[in-house]
């Protein structure tokens, strides 16, 4: 999976990114431009996705019309999704967060948009590796051009993804590290989603959220900084992993937990140093593009698959005009 390119073109696709506990639909330009964001609970308790294949003809019915009032036809939909992802068949394996086992979702979701009149190309794909696309663009005053990129988004779930040279390794299980048990200190035993994802923080600490959490740090409550220091602890374990095992020179940082900016990165950046050593550490840095950095993925394979077909129709040979098929896309 390489990296798509924002065009010349004046036009729009829609990303959806289905989280673990949110779904973010967004109608995106072909200059980056976000024409329009809404955000969705995933449904829970959905092991056959029924729920959520509702959700996706609602939200892509919204962004068509969305689409239309701004004066555009959508090309295409990327619709990305946590867990262990097979992108060649769209069958989900196991997503743990959502309670999915060898799901075929995008043939799911693909005959529900079609039943409801919504035919459009469709991309697929898995939600770090799709945010990891997002991420992986030069930054405007990089010094350094950053050969291989780990992203590694904190929120419901831990994952990361690999990008070298513009293109994503691996597939499958790859970067499965939430999922990953560990091995010694006061959480032997537990994966590492179950103690430093935004959500086991939160439960730990005894508040809603990860941001509740860093509130509290910040005004230096003992309890919340005691599960803010353990946190740093694990993730710069495994950030340390990633980086010896990958040799990422940059490390972007998304989800919910990275939205407190310094409060995490500093520290982590310190211990992941000390880990390291004498090797180099990684630059580490939050996500430019927040919580959306995967649905912004997502739109990236949109616009691939949109622009795939428009080849494949440019190189198909022309019948007589009384016979020519006609190829109508729907938004």
């Amino acid at each position: 999976m390489s990296t798509p390119r924002e065009s010349d073109t004046d036009d729009v696709v829609i990303g959806i990114d289905v989280g673990g506990t949110g779904t973010k639909t967004g109608l995106f330009h072909s200059d980056g431009r976000v024409l329009a964001l809404r955000r969705d609970t995933t449904p829970s308790n959905d092991a056959q996705a029924h729920a959520l294949t509702d959700l996706i003809v609602e939200v892509v019915r919204w962004a068509r019309e969305s689409s239309l009032a701004a004066g555009y036809t959508p090309l295409a939909v990327g619709i990305v999704v946590p867990g262990i992802i097979e992108e060649g068949s769209g069958v989900v394996g196991h997503a743990v967060n959502l309670g999915w086992r060898n799901l075929p979702l995008r043939e799911l979701l693909r005959t529900a948009l079609d039943g409801a009149g919504l035919t459009l190309p469709l991309a697929f794909g898995h939600d770090v590796r799709a945010g990891a696309l997002a991420e992986s663009f030069p930054r405007v005053g990089d010094s350094v051009r950053h050969q291989r990129i780990a992203f590694i988004p904190i929120g419901t779930g831990i994952a990361s993804a690999l990008v070298e040279n513009g293109h994503v390794v691996g597939g499958g299980l790859a970067g499965e590290i939430g999922q990953l048990r560990l091995t010694h200190g006061p959480f032997r035993g537990h994966t590492l989603e179950e103690v430093a994802s935004a959500r086991s923080v939160a439960r730990r600490a005894g508040v809603a959220t990860a941001r509740e959490v860093a509130e509290l740090v910040r005004s230096g409550d003992a309890e919340a900084s005691r599960v803010w220091t353990e946190t740093v602890e694990v993730l710069a374990e495994a950030v340390s992993w990633v980086t010896a095992v990958s040799g990422a020179t940059r490390v972007v940082l998304g989800g919910g937990l990275a939205e407190s900016e310094g409060l995490l990165l500093t520290p982590l950046t310190t211990r992941v140093a000390e880990i390291l050593a004498p090797m180099p550490a990684p630059e580490i840095v939050k996500a430019r593009h927040g919580d959306t950095a995967s649905a912004r993925g997502a739109a990236l394979l949109a616009r691939a698959v949109a622009a795939q077909r428009g080849r494949r129709q440019e190189s198909a040979p022309s019948a007589p005009a009384s016979t020519m098929p006609r190829t109508t896309v729907t938004a």
